[in-house]
């Protein structure tokens, strides 16, 4: 619910400055004109447990501008599972963000 609400909130602000087009996987894919900064490299903490796993920040777009979001250890929803993270696609419509996700 969280991520939709996060969604929704982007895809409204963006309306004015930015083209909304449906997407298959948060429901709206919002494109930026602006490239992304470069990723800040972050020093790693050291790791709470062995079920936990780094997920590593990185920059969202807030509708007007990027904002760094900070990496952080989250549990792992099973053992051994792998976090891919979300990156920054360019499309010819511009960059939008495709979401981490478990593997």
């Amino acid at each position: 619910m969280k991520r939709s609400l996060l969604a929704l909130l982007l895809g409204i602000s963006a309306l004015v400055v930015m083209r909304c087009v449906p997407c298959a996987e948060a429901g709206v894919r919002v494109y930026v004109g602006v490239p992304p900064p470069p990723v800040i490299v972050e020093p790693v903490p050291v790791l709470p447990s062995p079920m936990h796993v780094w997920v590593p920040g990185y920059h969202r777009w807030d509708g007007r501008a990027y904002v760094w979001v900070p990496g952080q250890y989250v549990v792992a929803p099973r053992p051994r599972a792998v976090w891919v993270p979300g990156h920054w696609v360019q499309h010819r419509n511009g960059w939008y963000w495709r979401e981490g996700h478990w593997r």
